[in-house]
């Protein structure tokens, strides 16, 4: 492959607003320069890998988009330490001209603690809006370099590639007569709080001075400064990708191991939870377990005793939420206990915690999370569990209508509250003047969203030599995407419509549209200007680039009125 970019980029103008930036041009700038990021890193050219970092680091185009993916996640109205965030687009046009490695010093994160499903709290560091944006900035030029040198079979935190492709390869590799049936369940302690900071800065690919500074950077608790002697702090742009290159390389490791062909050997890796299939109890704890110590020692990481066992597939193990066992020889993939504990216990709550709510505000508060906990498990045999969750959650809602009508007989509750759609007369939902949602089946009427009703959709694993920075594989993400965007879209007709007569694409700035970027649907003629709903007056946008569309365009109307 050559090193050259594909394709010609013309320099960028620096605009004087945020809102007149040529996103098209930085995207293409910015991918070009990742794109022979990873054509050096393939051939081992180093040198070439350092000059293309820093130009990148240093390119305007990068600090936008560095920015622009600050401002748009979940967490850009939460501050760090200074109080900070870039809410207008003057905050966001002089934070591009602050983005600078000279005299660069980043602030303590500020330390909040979240609540874990064992009842312990795990530790999460909020960094500076500004240590946010220099990180995402790095991590553009580093993604390059971790995606060309990760293992096939590790699947966290890594663009185009998600938990159902890790238990897709588990699928693989346990599911034949002939499949290993001994399981290593890896257990790594405290993996984000201890991994070795001098290690770290020996073998990530980064400006080392840059690096340094953020893994030395402490944290700030109840007004105290605690400085940080091992560990990447978890909520940290780039600590995922820094967690993922110190654990790269395990898979080699075992592939290694004397005998490790003759026992089908095999590591699935998601973050820092994995599990290493085997045909041998014995060859697992006498050969693998001292191997990988050693490895994790390196790094300053050590297996947990209490987590870290060997099973057999007829008994079953848990993996990302999904219990893995063969029954009587054939491999079923179900939601595990714990997780469908968790899901209903955060459905209890917050229908107890909406006991003033009405019927169609409860509605919409249980719906993102059903559907939301549906669509994670909807690729494995999950029918069954399905049905339990609505009879589960029936049983909840029951009580909570009840319980609001004491005086009332049931009869009454039943009809005030559910109603027949089709041949389920006991449905809740309630008549509403809104859009009909995607599962609803009767117009004026807002329902709950039912599991069982939603179908089980298989996942295709992802290639594991797929690179997303290889052009060569481009046409195969881009046909990934388009299918599943389609399941995305299904029974929304208008959006599909429109997403493929855009051939995917952001008509602003010509960049994919997908499930991840988000999308606004456009009129071209405004409604309160009596624009119609018909498809040639609709597009799609990403938000960021509607928004943009609209400025400019009161703009435009501003210096032609003057």
């Amino acid at each position: 492959m050559s090193n050259s970019p594909a394709v010609a980029v013309a320099p960028l103008t620096y605009p004087t607003a945020w809102h007149h930036i040529d996103w098209c041009r930085a995207e293409r700038h910015v991918r070009s320069l990742q794109q022979r990021i990873a054509a050096a890193t393939k051939q081992g050219h180093w040198r070439q890998v350092r000059r293309l970092q820093w130009l990148l680091t240093h390119s305007f185009s990068g600090k936008a988009l560095a920015i622009r993916r600050v401002v748009a996640n979940k967490g850009k109205r939460t501050p760090g330490v200074d109080g900070e965030t870039w809410s207008t687009p003057a905050d966001k046009t002089q934070a591009l001209w602050s983005l600078k490695s000279r005299g660069y010093q980043p602030k303590p994160l500020r330390r909040v603690y979240i609540p874990k499903a064992n009842g312990k709290r795990r530790p999460l560091g909020i960094p500076t809006m500004r240590d946010r944006a220099m990180q995402a900035l790095y991590l553009l030029a580093l993604e390059p370099v971790a995606e060309t040198q990760a293992d096939w079979n590790s699947y966290g935190f890594r663009r185009e590639r998600c938990t159902a492709d890790a238990v897709g390869q588990l699928f693989v590799l346990t599911s034949r007569s002939t499949s290993s049936e001994w399981i290593l369940e890896a257990d790594i302690q405290g993996c984000f709080d201890n991994i070795d900071h001098e290690w770290l800065v020996d073998h990530v690919p980064l400006d080392k001075a840059i690096l340094r500074k953020w893994l030395k950077a402490g944290f700030v608790e109840s007004t105290r400064l605690f400085p940080m002697g091992a560990g990447t702090p978890q909520g940290g742009i780039i600590s995922p990708t820094l967690a993922n290159i110190a654990l790269n390389g395990l898979e080699t490791v075992v592939a290694n191991i004397t005998d490790a062909r003759k026992f089908k050997a095999h590591v699935v890796r998601y973050a820092d939870d994995f599990v290493v299939t085997a045909r041998s109890k014995d060859w697992l704890e006498t050969q693998v377990i001292p191997v990988l110590a050693r490895f994790l020692a390196e790094r300053g990481l050590v297996l947990s005793q209490e987590k870290t066992r060997v099973v057999h597939i007829s008994e079953g193990f848990d993996f990302l939420g999904w219990n893995v066992r063969k029954y009587s020889g054939k491999l079923l993939i179900k939601p595990s206990r714990q997780n469908v504990k968790t899901f209903l216990s955060k459905v209890r709550k917050t229908v107890k915690g909406g006991k003033a709510l009405t019927q169609a505000d409860l509605i919409k508060k249980l719906n993102p999370i059903i559907i939301g906990w549906v669509n994670y498990h909807r690729t494995v045999c999950a029918k069954q569990t399905f049905t339990r969750v609505d009879d589960q959650i029936w049983k909840c809602l029951w009580r909570w209508a009840c319980r609001r009508h004491p005086r009332k007989n049931k009869d009454w509750v039943r009809r005030k509250y559910f109603a027949q759609e089709g041949a389920r007369t006991w449905r809740f939902g309630v008549r509403s003047m809104e859009k009909e949602t995607r599962w609803d089946g009767r117009s004026g009427y807002q329902w709950l969203i039912s599991a069982s009703r939603i179908p089980i959709r298989r996942h295709i694993k992802v290639q594991g030599a797929a690179n997303p920075f290889d052009p060569d594989w481009d046409a195969y993400f881009e046909a990934r995407l388009g299918a599943r965007m389609r399941h995305t879209l299904a029974g929304r007709q208008r959006l599909l419509r429109l997403w493929m007569r855009q051939a995917g694409r952001c008509l602003m700035c010509r960049s994919l549209i997908t499930q991840e970027s988000g999308w606004h649907l456009h009129h071209l003629v405004a409604r309160g200007r009596r624009g119609r709903e018909a498809l040639a007056n609709q597009m799609l946008l990403h938000p960021n680039c509607h928004r943009q569309w609209h400025i400019l365009r009161r703009e435009s109307c501003g210096r032609t009125l003057s």
